[in-house]
């Protein structure tokens, strides 16, 4: 499937839900570039772009607004590779950017003010075997680590904890926590390229 094969989106759609329809082309266009069509992947990051800006202009300062956009195409890059074209685009893109947006509440300090609606997730009841079986497998990981590094980890990325907030719960200078987070989560994505 080529680019120019896929409707351009709607200009009469709502600009803080997208159309099913759209978020449809959005998928096929991750397909298509997850088989390598360069075009296909410039289109989808040019209209995921305008979506993004609206999301985060709803829920964040404007000052962090493009910051979160920017970061959230970033690591929609980095983790392309993680949709899967059998399942709907909508979910995965909306999970990429409530990260992204907790992420930048975390970062300003404070507790979310509005509420996570999932304007892309249709209402489901899912199984919540994936959930498990990754928090083992994340558990799993964490022990190969250094016991000091496993622990600012979980405090800082999986708890939500400020680097002082880390420091003075593990008696670890603020430095030390930023180093064994760093090392640690190098350490992790080493042992995820080589699976051992």
């Amino acid at each position: 499937m080529t680019a120019t094969a896929l409707k351009p989106a709607s200009a009469h759609q709502s600009p803080a839900r997208p159309a099913k329809a759209t978020i449809d082309q959005w998928g096929q266009l991750m397909a298509a570039a997850q088989a390598g069509n360069g075009g296909a992947y410039n289109r989808l990051l040019s209209e995921l772009g305008p979506w993004l800006t609206r999301y985060f202009s709803r829920r964040l300062p404007m000052s962090m607004v493009d910051d979160a956009m920017q970061d959230t195409l970033i690591a929609i890059h980095q983790k392309r590779h993680t949709y899967d074209p059998a399942r709907p685009f909508g979910p995965w893109l909306g999970a990429v950017a409530r990260y992204k947006w907790i992420d930048r509440l975390r970062a300003m300090g404070r507790k979310a003010t509005v509420s996570i609606d999932d304007e892309l997730i249709e209402p489901s009841v899912e199984d919540h075997e994936s959930a498990v079986t990754s928090a083992v497998l994340l558990e799993e990981l964490l022990t190969k680590l250094k016991p000091a590094q496993a622990t600012v980890i979980r405090l800082v990325k999986l708890q939500g904890f400020s680097i002082e907030d880390a420091a003075h719960r593990t008696g670890q200078s603020e430095s030390l926590v930023k180093v064994n987070i760093h090392r640690g989560l190098s350490k992790l994505a080493a042992i995820a390229q080589t699976g051992s």
